[in-house]
């Protein structure tokens, strides 16, 4: 199976309580504006839902173990230990990843807006991104999404569809893991540039980053503008 692309965009599957998509689209976003190609270079954001996958939720203590581990990598991106009570903590980012499928009705401009936005809310702000209210809070912040739309699409679930869409794609060998990015040309890269091992299972171990090359992204977004000829 392969996953369709494109030109002049970059297909992201990915989960958002991922540290490490977290890192990636962080990186994706900052280096597109240093290299000016924002309106060149668009992000498709798919998801990769980590909950369905695994059969349970994300447990706090591999996320907790992963902000300082994987934050270090790259601290402008922002990463803080849960600071809001315990019994406030996400339960499921399936909301969140449908909330961000919806707003494609809005274009991928908006989409990436909000996928950003809720990256954020949780890793920086500790926001539950599990409830509805949240949800539309974070995208009226962003000031490019129609809230009233997104919340008639969470209400009537049209986008729900979608993400078990990318549920069946990533239950296949095409996805990889969360971060797995793709381009038009065929290029494709998971977890890009970023080697890690864990010291015991996830939850009760903590991350070590092996290898760490920020530079590919530059790469990708360059080649993904037509910039760079396929290999």
């Amino acid at each position: 199976m392969t996953v369709a692309v494109a030109p002049g965009t970059i297909v992201v599957y990915s989960d958002i309580w991922c540290s490490f998509a977290h890192l990636a689209v962080h990186r994706l976003h900052a280096t597109r504006a240093r290299l000016g190609l924002e309106g060149q270079v668009a992000f498709d954001h798919h998801a990769f839902p980590l909950e369905l996958l695994n059969g349970h939720s994300s447990p706090r203590p591999g996320t907790d173990s992963e902000v300082s581990a994987i934050g270090r990598l790259d601290p402008d991106a922002g990463w803080k230990l849960w600071q809001a009570p315990d019994w406030t903590y996400p339960t499921t980012t399936l909301p969140a990843l449908e909330a961000v499928q919806a707003v494609k009705e809005q274009g991928l401009a908006a989409s990436e807006a909000l996928d950003l936005a809720l990256r954020k809310a949780f890793w920086v702000d500790s926001r539950c991104i599990s409830l509805r209210s949240v949800l539309l809070e974070v995208a009226a912040e962003t000031g490019a999404v129609d809230v009233d739309h997104l919340a008639a699409a969470l209400d009537d679930g049209r986008a729900r569809k979608l993400v078990m869409a990318d549920f069946a794609v990533s239950q296949t060998d095409a996805v990889q893991c969360s971060p797995h990015l793709f381009l038009a040309d065929g290029t494709n890269s998971a977890n890009p540039g970023v080697e890690v091992h864990y010291t015991d299972a996830y939850g009760t171990g903590f991350p070590i980053a092996t290898a760490d090359d920020p530079s590919i992204y530059e790469a990708l977004l360059l080649r993904a503008a037509g910039a760079l000829q396929a290999v």
